[in-house]
């Protein structure tokens, strides 16, 4: 027996009163039928016969090509899997139940069944006999995407072959991430909105993390996840822009534990003293370089020129990190990476900011370097998802929803930090290591030099009076270096702000030194982006001005300030991204700071990002903050604490054990009572 959700019981009045005229029609056609028929015997006055059959049971062998048309239309359905839709009719909808997997969905009054079974579809429903059934099938081109995607192997199989230091620090919906790549052949765009994907979580801890910029939610670990999964087709390539690389030699060698010496990266300078022990190459070395890492980091600005070693060197596992870099179809790096993106066996393409809003750059960026088989003519896609286009250039956007709708149901996972906020910690910290050129270096060289060599006499000093006089000589040192190092980091924070800039979020950045401010506050201005600033010169009156334009206007992306007159009494909380362009001697500035964004009237987990860089006045201040930090647990709890470590390093790899010192040390400040904390120079706001 049928149940009240099939058709035929669950009827609107509506429909009802459709199917009612529908009947009637099909009589008044049988009566007009046999009327002529009957034309020979004009005698007779015999009123014709109606059978049950032609009382609305649906569309029979008897009729005739006048019967009214009925029409089904597939289209691809929000869940990812085909819809049919049509009005009642008997012989049609005993031939929908017959397809594989086929449901029916009461809610949205439609049939349902998943890609795999569409060409069963096409066939049961075309192979019907009754001639006034239509099909209105699906766009060639989605037809093609969807066969393909088809057919992709499901390597959901290979999930427990995940690195076993990875898996339990996943959340839900990161291992839901890596499914989905899995099951999609390891080729897809992991596009999930920024701030999620960066996660690891300690316990019931302050989640500890190490990479990358604020930018896609959580796909940075997934795709680190899905690489062990496929480890039997290492060696891997990176593609990041060039303030990553390092990020991502220091993830890779944490979390799946290979030698630092296997990870290489290309570097277009020396950037310092290579503390952690990877493998670096120089785009410029004389002769072929040679790419034999297990891992292999390559910023975008350098592919064209190694195109040739990268084709050769035959990856079969490619990701390419904030892949919107390659949205442009005629710039050199997209032309460069396609190649090499479209040979690999798997390639992950990452980034929060896909341009689902601008259904062009979508297509040399994700779908042809994913399915370059099914995208081979833009101007088939130009037509059907950019409203056609004027003389070749497709800026418009149409079937939108269904382009969106293809996209997840063949390549891209996408999810909002709404939708997974009861996952996220409330506030993650993280280092991003910058990349300075070694013209930025010089000056803070021997600025160090000459520090270590007052740090000698001081050692062997032989009278109080000369040490004292030595250590204000080492104070000044450090203050120029604190200066030097501001100035150095300028470039490649500005580089930083630029990723920054792409994920189209609010974000406040922190600064110290005016030329910084300035340079970050110009940077902005330049690149048209709305911001307000407020340091030390900013009018009191105008403050708040600044802050109400900043929380209300959505033209409004940045905050510029300074940590000293911008870290106290400002509530900030329309931005969940805080950046440090440099870092405070004191910690409770740099607790303050953070709070500005992360305070009452936050609804969303706050990221705060300290842009450092090694072999600058970074090192010193970063173990000055750590030891202000211990001295202040000691006084408060009474007995030192020691620094607690999640996950063990190796012994070169020095960065991000300082990140874990920090947290721990911050976060249990934060959990202090306020009226216990003596040595912070501000009170919090």
């Amino acid at each position: 027996m049928e149940s009240d959700d099939e058709w035929g019981f669950d009827f609107s009045a509506e429909e009802l009163e459709s199917l009612e005229r529908d009947a009637l029609n099909r009589i008044a056609q049988r009566n007009y039928a046999n009327s002529s028929s009957s034309k020979v015997n004009s005698s007779a006055s015999t009123t014709p016969t109606l059978s049950g059959a032609g009382a609305g049971a649906g569309v029979g062998a008897d009729d005739n090509s006048s019967s009214k048309k009925v029409s089904v239309k597939f289209f691809l359905h929000a869940s990812g899997n085909i819809a049919a839709k049509c009005v009642y009719d008997q012989v049609l909808v005993a031939a929908l139940r017959t397809i594989p997997k086929a449901i029916w969905n009461a809610k949205e009054r439609l049939w349902m069944f998943p890609l795999l079974s569409l060409s069963s579809a096409e066939k049961i429903i075309g192979g019907l006999i009754a001639s006034n059934i239509q099909i209105e099938a699906l766009d060639p081109l989605l037809q093609r995407a969807i066969s393909a995607a088809s057919t992709v192997p499901d390597l959901r199989d290979r999930y427990d072959s995940m690195n076993k230091s990875i898996e339990p620090k996943l959340l839900p919906f990161q291992r839901e991430g890596v499914r989905f790549a899995l099951q999609h052949g390891g080729r897809v765009l992991l596009a999930d909105e920024m701030g999620l994907g960066k996660t690891l979580q300690k316990d019931d801890e302050i989640s500890y993390i190490f990479i990358l910029q604020p930018g896609n939610i959580l796909y940075f670990l997934q795709a680190i996840a899905v690489a062990s999964c496929v480890h039997d087709s290492w060696p891997v390539l990176v593609l990041t822009p060039s303030s990553l690389r390092l990020q991502w030699a220091s993830m890779i060698q944490q979390w799946l534990g290979i030698s630092s010496s296997d990870i290489l990266v290309v570097l277009s300078n020396s950037s310092g003293l290579n503390k952690s022990g990877f493998t670096i190459m120089r785009p410029n070395t004389k002769g072929n370089i040679r790419l034999d890492g297990v891992f292999n980091i390559v910023s975008y600005d350098v592919v064209d020129k190694l195109q040739g070693i990268l084709m050769d060197s035959d990856f079969k596992v490619v990701i390419a990190d904030e892949s919107h870099y390659l949205k442009n179809g005629h710039a050199k790096r997209t032309t460069a990476c396609l190649p090499i993106l479209k040979k690999a066996k798997y390639t992950m393409l990452l980034s929060g900011t896909p341009a689902l809003s601008r259904p062009i750059e979508l297509y040399k960026q994700v779908l042809e370097a994913l399915y370059p088989n099914v995208y081979k003519n833009i101007r088939e896609y130009g037509d059907r998802y950019c409203q056609g286009g004027v003389f070749g250039m497709y800026q418009g956007a149409s079937n939108h929803d269904e382009l969106h709708n293809l996209m997840k149901a063949t390549v891209m996972i996408r999810r909002l930090k709404k939708d997974v906020l009861s996952e996220l910690p409330v506030k993650r910290r993280q280092q991003v290591f910058l990349d300075l050129a070694d013209k930025d270096m010089k000056q803070i060289n021997a600025l160090f030099h000459e520090l270590a060599l007052v740090k000698g006499k001081i050692k062997a000093s032989k009278s109080k009076e000369e040490a004292e006089s030595l250590k204000f000589t080492e104070k000044n040192i450090i203050n120029k270096i604190y200066t030097e190092s501001a100035a150095a980091k300028i470039p490649a924070v500005l580089d930083y702000l630029g990723t920054v800039i792409e994920a189209g979020c609010k974000f406040i950045v922190f600064a110290h030194h005016q030329p910084m401010i300035d340079s970050i506050h110009q940077f902005l201005l330049k690149k048209k982006v709305g911001c307000i600033r407020i340091d030390g010169g900013t009018p009191a009156g105008s403050r708040q001005s600044l802050v109400t334009d900043f929380q209300d206007k959505d033209s409004i992306k940045a905050a510029v300030l300074s940590i000293k007159a911008g870290g106290v009494g400002l509530t900030l909380t329309a931005a969940s991204t805080v950046i440090f362009a440099e870092l405070s001697w004191t910690p409770g500035d740099i607790i303050q700071a953070e709070d500005r964004a992360h305070r009452i009237g936050q609804v969303s987990s706050v990221n705060v990002y300290f842009l450092l860089a090694n072999d600058t006045v970074d090192d010193i201040i970063w173990d000055v903050v750590q030891s202000k930090l211990e001295n202040l647990g000691q006084m408060l709890d009474g007995h030192e604490k020691s620094l607690e470590v999640s996950v063990k390093q190796q012994p070169t790899t020095s960065s991000p054990s300082k990140q874990k010192t920090l947290d721990s040390f911050v976060k249990r400040c934060n959990t202090l009572n306020l009226e216990q904390q003596p040595k912070l120079k501000h009170p919090r706001h």
